[in-house]
């Protein structure tokens, strides 16, 4: 939030008293007042860490306030202004830094306020998301490459045109697309069923290859399919140019700013814990004879985090009300957009779900009273074990013999029955011409 909210003055407390002034000829003589209204030294290390000339200016108007007796120090008469600067850069090192990270109890709650306010996180840059980003695309530029030498070309137009302008869905599932069949045994899509081939380009397609061929990265060697690094692959994977774009768009903008907030370590372990949930509760209850790629289970886990951070600083954010109305459009639009053809709601759903617990254990959130401190570690211990659970029991699920018995209606959250899709069970052999893009 950028909206431009002074500081409040804040009362120090007496183990703050110790600290030296460095704005002070004598800090040993120096009195001590219990609340300074006109002098705030975060106030002078915000200015000073990027506004020289705003330094200045307020160095002169402290130097010449009624309202500082203890301040002896005078910028004007002995060493000017840049003096005061340098003082308050001093104190951006020795007070912010060290109270920020080595005494984060002494950290002012207003100034914690403050920066929420103004949008300052842990850190500058997102690393993380720029690093996985640029993974993406140099998978995709893999994917691709795979078509070319498979079909002759990078996008698929044969037998089928991929809409999404990207590879087939043979290529996808060569290369590590969410395929249940490939990773425990489907009775209605066994190891032994006959599919289009990689190379496949006819229509009717004239090369078939059974699942074992298909899936690849080593085939099953005699035993059941038990490929299970299928529930994290597909978040680097992309079904097309227009789905990696989408995709990209909002992990550099959104999930850039929820990892500049949370800092790296905290994002890396939400992004991934929401991405490999989504595709677990995908491959209990999507169709398990199409393939699924993509990385908006993470990222919708991601954005799970704004919510979070909504309800815990209701009272601190501008206009939370506002805030809630366009969040909650934006849910429903998403929710709605699952049940597009080649859209993996379940992905949507489940890494929202885990964005939302993990996002309550990990996300920074200034307590501004003992009772609200209290409430949130309720919420942290709450959801840490209810994530876990979740995990469990989904993962359990998905290797049974029939996922869909533990929720026979769950598919429906991601799927309009008709005959493309043998309404909604996808064991049809052209719905395996398609993919799940997410």
């Amino acid at each position: 939030m950028s909206s431009s909210v002074p500081l409040q003055s804040y009362h120090r407390r007496s183990s703050e008293r110790d600290y030296p002034d460095p704005f002070s000829t004598s800090p040993s003589t120096q009195p001590h007042h219990d609340k300074d209204e006109g002098f705030d030294p975060y106030s002078i290390t915000r200015s000073a860490s990027g506004n020289p000339s705003a330094d200045t200016a307020f160095a002169e108007a402290t130097t010449d306030s009624a309202h500082q007796p203890s301040l002896s120090y005078n910028a004007k008469e002995q060493n000017g202004p840049a003096d005061l600067s340098s003082a308050s850069l001093l104190l951006t090192d020795e007070r912010s830094f060290l109270a920020r990270w080595l005494k984060p109890g002494k950290y002012p709650l207003q100034q914690q306020i403050e920066e929420k306010r103004r949008g300052i996180g842990r850190q500058r840059y997102p690393v993380v998301v720029w690093t996985l980003s640029a993974i993406m695309v140099a998978v995709f530029i893999y994917e691709l490459v795979v078509n070319a030498q498979a079909q002759g070309s990078p996008v698929s137009f044969h037998p089928v045109v991929n809409p999404m302008l990207g590879p087939s869905g043979s290529a996808l599932i060569r290369v590590g697309a969410r395929f249940p069949p490939c990773m425990k045994t489907v009775a209605a899509v066994p190891v032994t069923l006959n599919l289009p081939c990689l190379n496949d380009t006819a229509n009717p397609p004239d090369r078939l290859c059974n699942v074992e061929e298909i899936c690849g990265h080593g085939g099953f060697h005699g035993k059941e399919p038990n490929q299970w690094w299928r529930f994290i692959t597909p978040i680097f994977l992309h079904a097309g140019v227009l789905h990696i774009a989408l995709n990209l768009l909002a992990q550099l903008t959104a999930s850039a700013e929820i990892e500049k907030e949370m800092g790296s370590g905290g994002f890396f372990i939400l992004y991934f814990a929401a991405g490999i949930f989504g595709n677990v509760l995908g491959g209990n209850f999507s169709l398990v004879g199409v393939p699924s790629v993509g990385a908006s289970g993470a990222i919708f886990g991601t954005l799970a985090v704004t919510w979070v951070d909504l309800f815990a600083h209701w009272k601190i954010l501008y206009r939370p009300g506002r805030r809630l109305f366009w969040m909650l459009l934006e849910l429903i639009i998403g929710i709605g957009l699952g049940y597009i053809p080649y859209v993996d709601n379940f992905a949507h759903i489940g890494g929202f779900v885990m964005g939302l617990l993990v996002g309550t254990t990990l996300y920074p959130v200034i307590s501004r009273s003992r009772r609200h401190k209290l409430i949130m570690w309720g919420f942290r211990l709450a959801a840490i074990p209810l994530a876990v659970i979740l995990y469990v029991l989904l993962t359990r699920n998905f290797y049974t013999s029939d996922p869909y018995a533990a929720c026979s209606g769950c598919r429906y959250l991601s799927c309009i029955p008709r005959a493309a899709n043998n309404h909604c069970k996808g064991y049809v052999y052209r719905s395996l011409c398609r993919v799940i893009r997410h």
